[in-house]
């Protein structure tokens, strides 16, 4: 069965030239609608420009155009509980802390209606959950990608979701990730004098100040920026180099802002992309001779960022009190450390 939809897109400042590379930049993310999809909307008639219906892709756009999307979608599928194991670190009346494995989306959208954190959380806790995330995101105050793992929490009633999501919004929530990245930030290092953007504090500190963005070509990417977007700050320190000479480390990162994927996007601005990820890392090959064999071939195998959500700290939003929580690093990314050790 499918209903079909309309949906209204403005243009937003600085468009690209064409109207499918526009629309791919501005249909919010959450839509599910990729530039495949689109590209085909436009082909079928499907987009109107001013109430005409437009079907040249490289039709040109202006800065608060209003275009509408008409176009068929299947009928929501409703989130249903799964039992899915959880790694519960923390629990109680108000909220739920766990650690999400590698792999886990963390809440259903087009392309993964099932098998998510929700679907878990809806199992475990029955109908405790807050209801003002919505259906397929009930108690979801923040997220971290599929393919990162660690630390989450998750609210089981309205005034702990309202007291968490205001704190998240403040960013005074503590949140450490452990990183393991292609170089070594160093602030000797001549080379970082010249990337915008980037400083060093007391210790040895990386620092990161830039505007984040969706990419304007790739729906699915954030871009740096240093007009317009969000602000952004991303600080990391050495917790351990590899290599002789030194060609990778362990980073633990924290952020001043929340924004999606800022860790990696940050990290790769600086030139030290995360190991594994293969939409802003890029694909380094570290020599034997540096990290030994065992260690170049667990960098070359290692098939998603090397990125851990650590640590975890916010005030509970009922109690008062100071929570603070610690969740080990995956396996597999532990693997990859130990083989760098070698």
């Amino acid at each position: 069965m499918s209903i079909t939809r309309r949906l209204s897109v403005v243009i937003g400042p600085n468009p690209p030239a064409r109207l499918d590379k526009a629309l791919s930049r501005d249909v919010p993310e959450e839509e599910g609608l990729s530039r495949s999809r689109l590209a085909k909307l436009i082909a079928e008639g499907g987009v109107r420009l001013a109430g005409a219906v437009e079907t040249n892709p490289r039709a040109k756009v202006a800065e608060g155009d209003v275009l509408e999307l008409v176009f068929e979608e299947a009928s929501d599928v409703e989130t249903r509980p799964e039992d899915i194991p959880l790694d519960v670190v923390y629990e109680d009346a108000s909220l739920i802390v766990v650690n999400k494995p590698v792999g886990m989306v963390v809440h259903p959208a087009p392309g993964s209606p099932g098998g998510t954190l929700v679907n878990a959380l809806l199992h475990h806790c029955g109908d405790s959950l807050s209801g003002i995330g919505g259906e397929k995101r009930p108690g979801i105050v923040h997220r971290i990608d599929k393919d990162t793992s660690g630390l989450l929490v998750v609210a089981k009633t309205d005034k702990a979701h309202t007291g968490l999501a205001a704190q998240f919004e403040a960013h005074s929530v503590h949140r450490h990730y452990k990183a393991v990245v292609y170089g070594v930030p160093d602030a000797g290092d001549p080379r970082l004098r010249g990337v915008r953007g980037v400083s060093f504090e007391a210790g040895n500190i990386l620092k990161v100040t830039t505007q984040l963005a969706r990419h304007k070509h790739d729906r699915q990417k954030q871009a740096v920026l240093f007009q317009g977007g969000r602000h952004a700050i991303t600080r990391a320190r050495i917790e351990e180099a590899f290599g002789t000479p030194a060609v990778a480390a362990l980073l633990d990162c924290w952020l001043e802002t929340g924004r999606t994927h800022q860790i990696r996007v940050h990290m790769a601005h600086a030139g030290f992309g995360l190991i594994g990820d293969q939409t802003y890392g890029g694909r380094r090959k570290l020599s034997d001779k540096a990290v030994g064999q065992a260690g170049a071939q667990a960098v070359a195998d290692f098939p998603r960022q090397a990125l851990h959500a650590a640590t975890l700290g916010f005030i509970h939003p009922e109690t008062g009190e100071e929570l603070a929580f610690e969740a080990p690093i995956a396996p597999d990314m532990q693997a990859l450390i130990d083989a760098l050790r070698g």
